[in-house]
């Protein structure tokens, strides 16, 4: 079994072969010991200027097993175990088809691992495929009408699609490290594999989705375009059918892999009795600086070094009241876009490409919303996002964003711009005070005083904030039970960001995989 040794202090740039010849010397061995080797990851530590390197873990099988045994004993080397999916697939067999509603990152690995093992999903994506759905999302940038139905939310490979394909996440999942090796054999760069904040980038992302599809129905499952789950047939704690706007399915399981956009499904589903529950989430801005001011703030003099990757961040401040403000889902080289998915609302997000070559870099500025600040109900936290949403629409009065100086924020000066606004269709000058809570204002405020003197970007008062920012998660949880199905039902499994259990691609789609496993311990393929 192949060990892994850590803390191995390599210069930035530096190739694989050096990278692993530091570490074979660093337990006392020789190329000649070794079966394979291999970078397993590669981190930066930026925390002195003067000394900023990478520290990187190494893999590695030798020809002695015993040898190979003790050296893992030791500080900073241990076992390597791969992650697999291990399916217990039960011998019961059901009518219907599983359906999987929704085709973003939980929804298309659900449908993936089905597939692989005998399943045949029927896959229902409510927007279009990927092709279409970037024709449909520019032409609203540029100006168009927005499609409710396809749009930054709705369509294939879900909202991640139009984001920067971050795979970072917290959950610790042993499954993690599969999804970015399925990703890669779809076609994300291998360097997922070994970087330690590892990116797919929305224009190398939209590829990777249709190789997932194509997997999917090569082995004999379908992905529906433009076909929108409407209602549910509940009997006896199961779900009979699933009817969409193109007819109806027999069922043998439903996964709801909805996002967290799918309001009209969530007001669907409490229709039909199924138990919702509201979550706490967050509302907010983007926050756009120049990217050269984010470099220099973390790189200091040594920004622009060669091999030095574009600076990112990660800044909280929580108060002892629990109230938190916190940036999120910062995008290197990036743009700040429209993505709303309702008419009269307006909706900021942040995307940016592989490369991550443009001049601004951005992230959300976002305030924690607790269960006590909007209407009682399961739907209340929609309600609040989206009265936010539609003030912003008549402020502006039209999908142009309302945007405002970080100074003017902060105080009501009028501090010149330092940044072009990267939104379209475009902004308007306007005052997000009036847009927001007070309480929202007030957070969003006390970060900016904190995270100014951790970072000195933030002390730009030209820099552009640019409103609102309503979709961070679901603020809709729908409960299950120790099965993974929903409470009160034996065959509909909630599933993803959207059901309220995991926020980000990775953390989505490793949901999708442990889904898919407990529909398989439930009853077996059909026939």
């Amino acid at each position: 079994m192949p060990i892994i040794v850590s803390n191995i202090k390599a210069p930035l740039g530096a190739e694989k072969g050096e990278i692993i010849s530091l570490a074979v010397r660093s337990l006392g061995l020789s190329e000649q010991d070794l079966i394979s080797s291999g970078v397993y990851k590669i981190s930066l530590d930026a925390r002195k200027r003067e000394d900023i390197h990478s520290v990187c873990s190494v893999m590695l099988s030798l020809k002695d097993a015993e040898r190979e045994k003790l050296l893992a004993e030791r500080s900073g080397v241990r076992r390597f175990e791969e992650s697999e999916p291990k399916p217990v697939i039960s011998a019961e067999k059901r009518s219907g088809r599983v359906v999987v509603a929704g085709f973003g990152p939980a929804g298309m690995f659900c449908a993936l691992m089905l597939a692989e093992n005998g399943y045949k999903p029927i896959v229902l994506e409510r927007g279009a495929d990927v092709d279409r759905r970037t024709e449909q999302v520019e032409d609203f940038w540029n100006g168009g009408e927005l499609d409710p139905r396809t749009n930054v939310q709705f369509g294939e490979g879900g909202a991640g699609t139009f984001s920067d394909g971050k795979l970072t996440t917290r959950i610790g999942d042993p499954l993690c490290r599969y999804v970015l090796r399925r990703l890669a054999e779809m076609g994300a760069p291998e360097e997922i594999l070994y970087l330690a904040k590892p990116h797919i980038g929305t224009d190398k992302l939209r590829g990777v989705v249709k190789n997932i599809r194509e997997r999917i129905k090569s082995l004999g499952g379908e992905v529906r375009f433009l076909t929108q789950l409407e209602s549910i047939e509940l009997s006896g704690g199961n779900v009979k059918s699933a009817a969409t706007d193109q007819g109806s399915i027999d069922t043998s399981a439903l996964v709801l892999a909805i996002g967290h956009s799918s309001r009209d499904t969530f007001e669907m589903l409490l229709r039909s009795g199924v138990f919702l529950e509201p979550k706490a989430f967050s509302v907010g801005a983007r926050i756009e600086h120049r990217q050269s001011e984010v470099d220099r703030s973390l790189y200091g003099s040594k920004a622009g070094t060669p091999n030095l990757p574009k600076g990112e961040y990660q800044l909280s401040l929580r108060k002892p009241d629990g109230r938190a403000v916190y940036t999120f889902c910062m995008c290197p080289g990036g743009q700040v876009i429209a993505a709303a998915s309702e008419s009269g609302g307006i909706v900021t997000n942040g995307m940016s490409g592989f490369l991550r070559d443009g001049e601004n870099a951005n992230a959300a500025l976002a305030v924690s919303v607790s269960k006590s600040d909007f209407p009682a109900g399961a739907l209340g936290g929609i309600e609040f996002a989206r009265q936010i949403e539609q003030k912003a629409y008549k402020i502006s009065g039209s999908f142009k964003a309302p945007a405002m100086t970080v100074g003017a924020l902060l105080d009501g000066s009028k501090d010149p711009p330092t940044v072009l606004p990267s939104y379209r269709p475009g902004t308007v000058s306007a005052d997000l005070t009036r847009l927001f809570p007070p309480f929202v204002t007030e957070m969003l405020r006390e970060g900016l005083g904190r995270f100014s003197r951790e970072m000195r970007c933030f002390g730009d008062r030209g820099a552009i904030l640019t409103a609102p920012e309503t979709r961070t998660s679901s603020p809709v949880k729908i409960t299950r039970d120790g099965s993974g199905a929903a409470i009160g039902t034996k065959n509909l499994y909630p599933c993803g960001e959207g059901a309220g259990y995991a926020g980000g691609i990775m953390s989505a789609a490793v949901d999708g995989i442990r889904t898919a496993l407990k529909i398989m311990e439930s009853f077996g393929p059909p026939d």
